[in-house]
């Protein structure tokens, strides 16, 4: 089947890396006071390593370094939001975010017994998100930074969940937060492809482009 071309605008803008690490508020605050001057890849390797040992010495009944663990990823990698993350590897360190808050969302949602279907659709929606944020720049679309702002950003939502999980609902920030991200994300998607297609900028062929 030929999938239509649609029009969009130019690929080559460069990509903010804050946009593919999908940092929030908190991250970008953080990442002004620093001045963009920290390099991004010695915290998140420090981030996934002491996630490791929170997450499973707070997996049963002392959930306590668990729930600590979002406020300590945030301090070990949010100054470096901004900065250009043109190492040699810091292209790991948007993967390597991800592994973290799926990680923990489903390790913790997992462990504190929030039912199996609340826990997978929390994931499937910031898989989405992920997902269509990847692929719309390499159309050269960019998702507003409103968008980052509504959506929490990594930090947020795994903080949320943190704060839920101290003071006792967590299904239910779990159900919350997958409504809420879902209309979100799925919203400004469609709506922005909607767009897409009537605005001026390079046609591109969608069968062309994934082969």
């Amino acid at each position: 089947m030929t999938m239509p071309a649609i029009r969009v605008p130019d690929a080559r803008v460069p990509v903010p890396p804050y946009l593919l690490r999908d940092d929030g508020p908190i991250c970008l605050t953080l990442a002004r006071l620093a001045g963009g001057r920290l390099p991004p890849l010695p915290g998140v390797l420090v981030a996934v390593a002491l996630g490791a040992v929170l997450m499973t010495a707070g997996l049963g009944a002392d959930r306590g370094p668990a729930l600590f663990l979002p406020v300590a990823v945030v301090l070990l990698t949010g100054a470096a939001a901004t900065h250009p993350h043109n190492g040699r590897f810091d292209w790991l360190v948007p993967p390597l975010l991800r592994t973290i808050e799926y990680g923990y969302l489903a390790g913790l949602g997992f462990a504190q017994g929030v039912p199996a279907p609340l826990v997978y659709v929390l994931l499937a929606v910031l898989a989405y998100h992920h997902y269509d944020t990847v692929y719309r720049t390499r159309q050269g679309l960019r998702p507003g930074a409103w968008v980052l702002r509504a959506g929490l950003g990594w930090e947020g939502r795994t903080l949320v969940v943190a704060a839920a999980g101290l003071a006792g609902p967590l299904p239910f920030a779990y159900a919350a937060l997958a409504a809420y991200l879902g209309v979100l994300f799925a919203g400004e998607s469609v709506t922005t492809w909607l767009r897409t297609g009537r605005d001026s900028g390079v046609i591109v062929d969608l069968e062309e482009e994934e082969s």
